[in-house]
C-alpha cells in the first residue's frame, strides 16, 4: 500500500523554491532554443485542423500530410510579406519626398524648441553632430551586427519550420511518450489535460490573427479618414506589431508618421496619426482584448503582465510572445491537480465579491 509522505510546510516551501530556481535557470540558459520550440509548438496546435483534414479526409500518408501543412504555412507567410515588400517599394520611391519634408518638420522643431525653451539653434545641431560622430564610428560594427542579426533570423526560422514539421510527424508518437509516463489510472486526467492544451492555445492564436485584422482595418480606416498615405499598409504593419506587447504600437506609431511625410510636413497630420493610434489602442485593450484574448485563456492582468515582463527579460521580443500561451498551459494544468489547484485559481480572472473567514472555534475543557 502506497502511502504519501507528509512534509511540513517550510519543507514544501524548500522544494517548490528549488524546482522554480533550477526551472529558471534552464530557461535562461537554453532560452534560445526553448523559444524556437514552443513557437513550432504552437504553430503545430494552430495547423493540427489542416493537418488532420489532410490525414482522414485527403487520406494523405503522415509524411505527405505534415509536409503539406508546413508549405501551406509557409506560403501563407511569404503572401503576407510578399504584399508587405510590394507596398514599401512604394514608400521607397517617395524617399525623397519623405527626406525633404523630415528636414523642414526637422527645422519647425528646432525653431520650437528655440522659442520656448531658449536652446540656439546652433547648440541644438552641434548636439546632434556630436551624436551623429559617435554613430558613424560604430559604423562598421553595426553593419556587422545587423548582418549577423539578419542571419540568425534566417537560421531560427529554418529551424522553427523544421521543428514544426516534426511535431506534426511525431504527434502520436509524442501522445504515447506522455501516456506511457503515467499510470493507466491517470490517462483520463492526462487526455483532458491534452485536449485542453490543444482548445486553448489554438483558440488564442485564432484570437490574436482576429484581433490583428481587426486592428489592421481600425488603423487603416483612421489613416484613410485624416488623408494619410499608403494607410493599408500602414494599417497592416499596426496590426502585426500590436502582436509584440507594449513596444508595437510604439514602433507602429513611428513608421506611420516617417510615412506620413511623404504627403506634408505639417505637424497636424502627426497629431492625427497619434490620436488615430491613441484611439484605436483604446478600442483594443478595453474591447478586443478582453472579449477575444482574455476569454480564451483567462488569465487575469496583474499575471498577465509580470508573465510578459519576465518572458521579455528572458528571451527578448519572442519571450513577450510566448508568455500568455505558456501561462494558459500552465493554469490547465495547475487546474486539474488537486495539490496545484490554488495556483491555477491565483492565476485566473475569477472575481469573487466578498469572502469571510471560516475558522473553527477549539472548545476548551474546563
Amino acid at each position: 500500500m502506497n502511502e504519501s509522505i507528509k512534509l511540513p510546510f517550510y519543507a514544501k516551501l524548500t522544494c517548490v523554491l528549488l524546482i522554480l530556481l533550477c526551472i529558471g535557470a534552464i530557461t535562461y540558459i537554453g532560452s534560445e532554443i526553448i523559444t524556437l520550440v514552443m513557437l513550432a509548438f504552437l504553430f503545430t496546435v494552430l495547423l493540427l485542423p489542416v493537418h488532420t483534414f489532410l490525414l482522414t479526409k485527403l487520406r494523405f500518408p503522415t509524411y505527405l500530410a505534415s509536409f503539406v501543412s508546413v508549405v501551406f504555412f509557409v506560403l501563407c507567410i511569404a503572401a503576407i510579406l510578399a504584399f508587405l515588400s510590394y507596398q514599401i517599394t512604394d514608400i521607397a520611391d517617395d524617399f525623397d519626398v519623405i527626406k525633404k519634408n523630415s528636414i523642414s518638420f526637422f527645422n519647425n522643431i528646432q525653431s520650437y524648441i528655440h522659442e520656448k525653451f531658449q536652446i540656439s539653434i546652433w547648440e541644438q545641431k552641434k548636439y546632434i553632430e556630436k551624436v551623429t560622430n559617435d554613430s558613424v564610428q560604430n559604423g562598421p560594427g553595426t553593419l556587422g551586427t545587423a548582418i549577423g542579426s539578419l542571419s540568425d533570423i534566417l537560421f531560427n526560422s529554418m529551424l522553427v519550420v523544421v521543428f514544426t514539421f516534426l511535431f506534426l510527424l511525431y504527434k502520436t508518437h509524442f501522445i504515447l511518450f506522455l501516456a506511457k509516463l503515467f499510470n493507466n489510472e491517470d490517462h483520463a486526467k492526462l487526455k483532458d489535460i491534452v485536449t485542453q492544451i490543444k482548445i486553448s492555445i489554438n483558440n488564442y492564436i485564432l484570437g490574436l490573427i482576429f484581433e490583428m485584422f481587426v486592428v489592421s482595418i481600425l488603423t487603416g480606416l483612421g489613416l484613410w479618414i485624416i488623408g494619410a498615405k499608403y494607410f493599408i499598409l500602414l494599417g497592416l504593419i499596426t496590426g502585426i506589431l500590436n502582436l509584440i506587447p507594449y513596444i508595437g504600437i510604439m514602433i507602429a506609431g513611428i513608421v506611420t508618421i516617417l510615412s506620413s511625410l511623404t504627403g506634408t510636413p505639417d505637424i497636424s497630420i502627426i497629431i492625427s496619426i497619434l490620436i488615430v493610434n491613441i484611439v484605436v489602442q483604446l478600442i483594443d485593450n478595453n474591447i478586443l482584448v478582453p472579449l477575444i484574448i482574455n476569454s480564451k485563456v483567462e488569465i487575469n492582468a496583474l499575471v498577465s503582465i509580470i508573465g510578459i515582463i519576465i518572458g521579455g527579460g528572458i528571451a527578448g521580443i519572442s519571450g513577450m510572445f510566448l508568455a500568455i500561451p505558456l501561462l494558459a498551459i500552465l493554469k490547465i494544468i495547475f487546474d486539474r491537480i488537486e495539490s496545484l489547484e490554488p495556483w491555477g485559481y491565483v492565476m485566473g480572472n475569477h472575481m469573487p465579491k466578498r469572502f469571510t473567514w471560516r475558522i473553527k472555534k477549539l472548545k476548551t475543557e474546563n
